[in-house]
């Protein structure tokens, strides 16, 4: 399991280095002038709904860390706490928080591998578009965030909709009438791609491999469900959040979701 996991940091490491220079570029602006920048409405609605000032935010797969600066900042969070496996991504997140004064802190690890330090710290747990694709085992992932947990403490997800696991991206040839016919399997599947992470390069390039994982809806909410998550609401959407599917938006395909928990 290691492995793949070791590939994916070397993958994104090599990626953040080749980044375009607007990527990022924009985070302080932003943060600094906006209310909840980085989300969408619909997941904007849902954390003003949260008692999220005073307490202590976590991210898994934190990116550059945007999202959980945006939280902190917007829901005058008390702490930001935001884990990545890239460790050149977690640099830039701890200089953008600093450039901000806000009080976060990001650390590079594998979620797998966060130890006992963070057990019981978290109120608020956010996770957003692209990072549970990076797990094999979601029972392993959800441990470890359920761990991290405050006791009531509350979950928001917000992914793309595994429907879209049996879709061809924008970017496959494929056929504009059959846009919406199901190519793939529904279910568990292994992809490998060499193509490079062209949402942040802006540029296609021989990359390192990428190693990622397709879920149903039924992984997803198990993995939290037998680690003591109980699943409060479920939202579907017919529009893309990720830049694979734009094309097939607000056509009546479910391509996006917000799932909302909390710790038992």
């Amino acid at each position: 399991m290691k492995n793949y996991i070791e590939g994916n940091k070397a993958a994104w490491e090599e990626a953040f280095e080749n980044r375009d220079p607007s990527w990022g570029a924009d985070i302080a602006q932003r943060i600094q002038t906006e209310d909840y920048p980085f989300f969408n409405e619909e997941t904007i609605a849902v954390l003003k709904t949260l008692d999220i000032e005073g307490k202590t935010v976590g991210q898994f797969c934190c990116n550059n860390g945007r999202e959980l600066l945006s939280i902190v900042k917007s829901g005058k969070a008390k702490k930001g706490i935001g884990f990545d496996i890239a460790e050149n991504q977690v640099a830039f997140a701890n200089e953008k928080a600093k450039e901000l004064n806000l009080p976060c802190e990001f650390e590079a690890i594998n979620v797998y591998d966060i130890d006992d330090l963070y057990e019981e710290q978290f109120d608020l747990v956010i996770i957003t578009i692209g990072a549970l694709c990076w797990f094999k085992d979601l029972d392993r992932f959800f441990a470890v965030v359920a761990k991290c947990m405050k006791p009531g403490g509350v979950i928001v997800i917000n992914e793309q909709h595994p429907c879209t696991n049996m879709l061809a991206t924008d970017g496959e040839v494929c056929d504009p009438e059959h846009r919406k016919e199901c190519l793939y399997s529904y279910f568990e599947h292994e992809w490998t791609g060499n193509e490079g992470m062209f949402y942040m390069t802006q540029k296609r390039y021989e990359s390192k491999t990428f190693t990622d994982y397709t879920h149903p809806m039924s992984a997803i909410i198990s993995g939290m469900c037998r680690n003591g998550i109980v699943v409060t609401n479920l939202q579907e959407f017919d529009y893309d959040i990720t830049g694979g599917w734009e094309t097939v938006d607000h056509s009546g395909y479910p391509l996006s979701m917000i799932i909302q928990g909390r710790k038992e």
